[in-house]
């Protein structure tokens, strides 16, 4: 990468039969400007040739150790009038927030003179103080013993218990033979005895009880000199660790077009401060830019390199900047620059109509168009369930069984009262429902036929992209069929067993499952007119005759 000053990048291709941008890119949900494309291009040529520093990406099939990093470009005007850009990356690189030609990070906390190895190095002592607390061998020889007297005592109590229970079912069995055969005074003398007996049973459970908690008690009291020394110091570890993060983000100190310049602690309310915010690429350019007095123009943002285990990155596409980092720190750099319109406050489904292909009196089925709400959405209320209150205003209960994706086409089931509504959506609670989906995928598949079985859960730092995760994710089974081959991509049936949200587009393009993303998924693949999966075959019994329905709607691709 050339450079004429600083880190500002000169393009080495004339960009004379560009127009530049009008407004600035609105950067949660952008199509990237041709001058950000030729950048992007650039860097990349950039990082497949560039031998000054190392860093494994996973493109050369060593995939032990991969890191794929976010990079950015932002197409600026310098204080020379000239067009250039300048890079930046995600996090670290290479183990260095400093390379040659990427703008440098808003505040580098891995400088030797930075306060931040410091107090890390503070907070890692009392990490150690606290792995030795817990690792001790007289603490687990405490902890052993208590587990051990606590099985014991509980066996002991149920089994005196359980005796009790069977003594004091004989001496009723015993008072009730006796009552029938023996005198007055004899059968007072009789059950005198026993209840006595009862007594003694109780005086010896109460025993039992006093001198196992006496043994607990001791072996608790031991224990508890370890716990309390763990909770001192984890308590002192939350508090170092507060201030530090504290401290931290008064440090990324922000400009805006206005020249305001405010810290992540002014940007970010107390309970919602993200790890890491402040080193995605977006902020970086913005804030290098606003500092040398450059003037932003447009920006995109590409993954480079092997995508992360969880999530869905394809390497060279581009990605909107993340929502829980990014949104509230880009929300105050933007002020002052003339940005893009939100196309997400835009109703996509304007001028679309809904198509019933199936009508009685108590449900309905549709074919839903692409970019189409299945319900109301926090800025657009335009939607199915809308559409269909309006059609049929005497219709009760929740209507809608199920949902479709907005960018996902095709069948819907709707019900037209309360009782329909209970009896359809039992049958897609307990999966009896038998639903296909087509879909066209980015590319040629070498399998036929297959079961992908990834757990799923939303992205909590990138709503509403969904992530695959064994620990806390939703199970999620899909089958797949290859149907035919055309020009490099793949048509595919899916049946999908579970009803997660974006099951089949994250089960397509993760490379766990079928590692080719579907035509147009803007999320997880690369954008084109519509998202290219349609549900097609929709079969379920009748809510009130029990009838098996079947219905089909070819996909439009």
């Amino acid at each position: 990468m050339s450079q004429t000053d600083a880190c500002f990048t000169a393009f080495t291709q004339s960009i004379a039969e560009h127009t530049l941008p009008t407004r600035f890119t609105f950067p949660f949900y952008y199509d990237p400007h041709p001058l950000c494309i030729l950048a992007a291009e650039q860097l990349q040529q950039h990082l497949a040739s560039q031998h000054n520093w190392q860093h494994n990406f996973g493109l050369t099939g060593q995939l032990q150790g991969a890191i794929g990093k976010m990079f950015g470009v932002l197409l600026v005007e310098n204080v020379s009038g000239e067009i250039g850009f300048l890079a930046a990356f995600s996090g670290k690189l290479a183990e260095s927030n400093h390379l040659p030609g990427f703008v440098p990070p808003v505040f580098d906390l891995l400088n030797q003179n930075s306060f931040f190895l410091a107090e890390q190095a503070k907070i890692n002592q009392v990490n150690q103080m606290l792995e030795s607390l817990e690792s001790d061998p007289r603490r687990l020889e405490l902890m052993a013993a208590l587990y051990a007297e606590q099985d014991k005592t509980s066996q002991a109590l149920d089994s005196l218990k359980q005796q009790m229970a069977e003594d004091k079912k004989m001496r009723k069995q015993q008072r009730a033979e006796a009552e029938k055969t023996l005198q007055n005074e004899a059968f007072m003398v009789f059950s005198r005895e026993l209840d006595q007996k009862s007594i003694q049973q109780k005086l010896q459970l109460r025993d039992l009880k006093l001198a196992t908690q006496t043994s607990l008690t001791e072996l608790q009291s031991q224990l508890n000199e370890f716990e309390n020394k763990i909770a001192v110091l984890a308590a002192q570890r939350k508090k170092q660790s507060s201030a530090l993060q504290q401290a931290i983000f008064a440090k990324y100190q922000f400009l805006n077009a206005g020249g305001e310049v405010k810290n992540l602690n002014d940007i970010f309310v107390e309970s919602e401060k993200p790890a890491g915010a402040g080193e995605c690429a977006a902020p970086k350019l913005l804030h290098y830019a606003f500092n040398q007095g450059f003037k932003p123009l447009a920006m995109a943002e590409f993954w480079w390199g092997a995508s992360p285990k969880s999530e869905v990155r394809q390497h060279q596409n581009f990605y909107p900047a993340c929502l829980s980092k990014c949104q509230p720190i880009l929300s105050h750099m933007l002020q002052g620059l003339e940005v893009d319109d939100n196309p997400l406050l835009v109703n996509p489904a304007e001028g679309l109509e809904l198509s019933i292909i199936y009508q009685d009196d108590v449900m309905l089925v549709i074919n839903k168009p692409a970019e189409f709400l299945s319900v109301p959405g926090k800025s657009i209320t335009d939607s199915v369930y809308t559409r269909i209150k309006a059609q049929f205003p005497n219709a009760s209960g929740p209507l809608i069984v199920h949902r479709l994706d907005m960018s996902t086409s095709g069948l819907m089931v709707i019900a037209l009262n309360k009782r329909s509504h209970q009896a359809l959506q039992k049958q897609f609670i307990l999966r009896t429902v038998t639903k296909r989906y087509a879909a066209l995928l980015d590319g040629e598949l070498s399998v036929q036929s297959g079961d992908i079985s990834l757990p799923l859960r939303v992205d909590l730092a990138d709503r509403p992209r969904q992530m695959v995760c064994y620990e806390h994710g939703k199970a999620a089974h899909t089958y797949f069929e290859v149907i035919s081959h055309q020009a490099g991509r793949t048509k595919v049936h899916l049946y999908p067993k579970t009803g997660r949200t974006h099951q089949l587009r994250v089960h397509c393009a993760h490379t766990l499952g079928l590692n080719t993303p579907i035509v147009g998924d803007d999320l997880y693949g690369k954008k084109e007119q519509r998202l290219h999966l349609h549900a097609e075959l929709l079969a379920l019994a009748h809510p009130i005759t029990g009838e098996v329905l079947t219905f089909i709607a070819q996909a439009p691709f």
